[in-house]
């Protein structure tokens, strides 16, 4: 009798064991992932920059930290340009708009990103026509990344004494 009731719950056991091992299957997990229509430009607040005569030239620069948003997931590649108007006291004197003399890139605080590999040589000079300062190559530059163009201004020994203003325009446009 005890052998029986043995070899009935051992049965029982290989039962539940192959009803168990009859249950399990394979799932296939889908991930979507969409991208965005374009590339975006975060700017920072206006840059200034001061300076006294001493009757030399003198350099001034300023830094300003772009944000740029790559989230379109094709790795088509982006490209910045800058133009900017003479600076101009509104007495009629002027200083020139600068010239890029560097430009440092970093994947933005808290965020990954493909580095962009950027082809452009310095020093570039910055004019009324908007010009290629900066580009990400192809499969490069995805996601956030904080672009900081280093523009140097020339106050010559002979400027007069003012406030000069200027207009950048800064863009970001699709493509290397």
């Amino acid at each position: 009798m005890r052998h029986r009731l043995f070899i009935l719950g051992a049965l029982a056991v290989l039962a539940l064991t192959a009803a168990a091992a009859a249950l399990a299957g394979n799932l296939t997990a889908t991930a979507t992932v969409s991208g965005t229509a374009g590339v975006s430009l975060g700017l920072p607040g206006d840059p200034s920059v001061s300076d006294t005569l001493d009757g030399t030239d003198q350099t001034v620069s300023y830094a300003p930290v772009l944000g740029v948003v790559d989230a379109r997931g094709s790795g088509g590649g982006w490209n910045m340009t800058i133009s900017a108007t003479t600076f101009s006291d509104g007495l009629g004197h002027t200083l020139a708009p600068g010239t890029v003399s560097a430009v440092a890139q970093a994947c933005h605080a808290g965020s990954s990103c493909t580095a962009p590999t950027n082809a452009i040589g310095y020093p570039l000079g910055v004019n009324g026509s908007a010009a290629k300062f900066f580009n990400a190559a192809a499969n490069t530059g995805l996601g956030k990344v904080d672009v900081t163009p280093t523009v140097d201004v020339l106050i010559p020994g002979n400027s007069f004494a003012g406030t000069y203003t200027s207009t950048v325009t800064l863009a970001v446009a699709t493509g290397p």
